[in-house]
């Protein structure tokens, strides 16, 4: 994966520092330990007209996406087969890591063992491939366009913005 770009968000009446002051641009292998260790993590949807969702997942960082599963069925699934992008967040307020892209589904059965694997080492369970099916389990992987994140102890001077390159 190619490393993404820093800079810092604009962000109007917040007293954010330039780029080289106070913590700095936050290096991406800062995000990254977030979106490895975040136990939960946060999605927000779009319903076809307009309305805003949101809902909590388990989700691993692999491959230079962050994957998730959920029931075909919910809301937020829905939404994602009508087209609406996502934003995910990790689960600390004091230092978040939140993404946004689109979501592409992921129905291979090399990439289903991968996913399979991943987690189960993470969260510790032991589910068989054979769970995530599109009719039962549809599993969704983001690859970022874009990531913001923040440390509390530093709000004016660690506000970074990861731009990804396409492709």
């Amino acid at each position: 994966m190619v490393e993404p770009v820093a800079s810092r968000p604009h962000m109007p009446g917040y007293g954010t520092l330039p780029p080289g002051e106070g913590t700095g641009l936050l290096p991406w292998t800062w995000a990254l330990a977030r979106l490895q260790e975040s136990h939960d993590f946060w999605i927000a949807t779009v319903w076809p007209d307009g309305r805003p969702h949101l809902s909590p997942v388990w989700a691993v960082w692999d491959d230079g996406a962050l994957w998730f599963s959920a029931s075909p069925c919910s809301r937020k699934m829905r939404n994602i087969r009508a087209g609406s992008p996502v934003s995910m967040s990790t689960e600390d307020p004091e230092n978040p890591v939140v993404l946004d892209g689109t979501v592409e589904l992921v129905t291979e059965s090399d990439r289903l063992i991968r996913f399979v694997a991943v987690i189960n080492v993470k969260y510790r369970t032991e589910y068989p491939v054979e769970f995530f099916t599109p009719d039962q389990a549809a599993v969704g992987r983001v690859r970022p366009d874009r990531a913001v994140g923040l440390m509390s102890s530093d709000f004016e001077g660690s506000p970074t913005r990861w731009t990804f390159p396409a492709g």
